[in-house]
């Protein structure tokens, strides 16, 4: 066996659980907390969005961030893309929140499970991230190709 496929690191099998459970997890709370959200009907219509707005930037700048850590591979204006979609979605959702005429309590309660349902979205992207890379390198080790980035 090649050197580079034993020193390769890949995530436990109890670590790629919990990292999905974890995921599920805040989706179901996030959920939870959307479909009895208090209140009128378009303000739980404009949280679903901004609570989906902010998962796929999150998943977008997971990537991003991932592809450009050695050698910038995107233009300056797809940065500034991809840095502001994040931005843009999670100040109008905090805004969002922030407006909205419900008890303090259950605003907190949407907040921690929006940011919880952020940061596991960051560690499953990190996680499925590695897991292919580990693939590809494995896989290119074994038919004798050098592994491109």
């Amino acid at each position: 066996m090649n050197d580079i496929t034993r020193s390769m690191h890949r995530d436990t099998r109890a670590w790629r659980m919990q990292v999905w459970i974890s995921f599920g997890l805040a989706v179901f709370v996030c959920g939870t907390g959307l479909v009895w959200l208090p209140g009128a009907d378009l303000d739980r219509a404009f949280m679903v969005m901004g609570y989906v707005f902010c998962l796929s930037a999150t998943f977008a700048l997971s990537k991003f961030v991932r592809d450009n850590a050695l050698t910038q591979s995107d233009t300056p204006l797809w940065s500034t893309v991809v840095w502001g979609g994040f931005g843009v979605a999670m100040v109008l959702t905090g805004w969002g929140l922030y407006r909205m005429e419900i008890n303090p309590t259950w605003k907190a309660y949407l907040v921690v499970s929006w940011l919880y349902l952020i940061s596991s979205a960051f560690t499953l992207a990190k996680t499925l991230r590695d897991a292919h890379e580990a693939e590809r390198v494995e896989c290119a080790v074994e038919h004798g190709r050098g592994v491109r980035s």
